[in-house]
């Protein structure tokens, strides 16, 4: 077996006992160093992660069962407003109900009178019409009379056929 010699004295498989401890040494230092400005900040920085990974966690619990409970109430106030709607509609449909019962009442209160009205006004125009004809009847027998006394003066038997003839004109008109 050869032996690889890098520098004089230097043997891969067998190190140097100060060798050892001199890299012993560097490599303790480089740890402590990196250990201070590295691992220290990465660590530091892992355990902020985990916080807020948790925090996140927590916040994102919370925030479920805070839609859960605004889910309810949203469920809740669906239920309210359907109950309302149910409500309104009663009350619109009793409203339109009593306002077509007084529409209907009133139309007939307004037939009623129309009608009183039109009673009244056939007895008034009833009345003036027998007024009307008694005047006329009582004018023609005024005429009558006064014929009848204008030929009286003169005849008895002229007033008979006179009279006669007289009815016979009223009977005609």
């Amino acid at each position: 077996m050869t032996q690889f010699v890098f520098f004089a004295g230097f043997s891969v498989m067998q190190p140097d006992p100060g060798l050892i401890f001199w890299t012993a040494l560097i490599f303790i230092i480089i740890w402590g160093v990196l250990g201070r400005a590295a691992f220290k900040p990465i660590q530091t920085a892992l355990k902020k992660r985990d916080s807020d990974i948790q925090h996140a966690l927590d916040e994102a619990k919370r925030a479920r069962e805070e839609i859960g409970k605004m889910q309810s109430q949203n469920d809740l106030l669906l239920k309210e407003a359907q109950e309302q709607r149910t409500v309104i509609l009663k009350e619109a449909k009793e409203m339109r109900d009593a306002t077509l019962k007084r529409a209907e009442e009133d139309a007939k209160a307004k037939v009623q009178a129309m009608l009183a009205e039109a009673k009244t006004d056939i007895e008034h125009m009833s009345l003036e019409l027998k007024t009307s004809i008694k005047n006329e009847l009582g004018n023609m027998a005024l005429d009558i009379a006064e014929k009848l006394v204008r030929k009286e003066l003169k005849s008895n038997t002229e007033n008979m056929e006179l009279a006669q003839k007289l009815v016979e004109e009223i009977k005609f008109n």
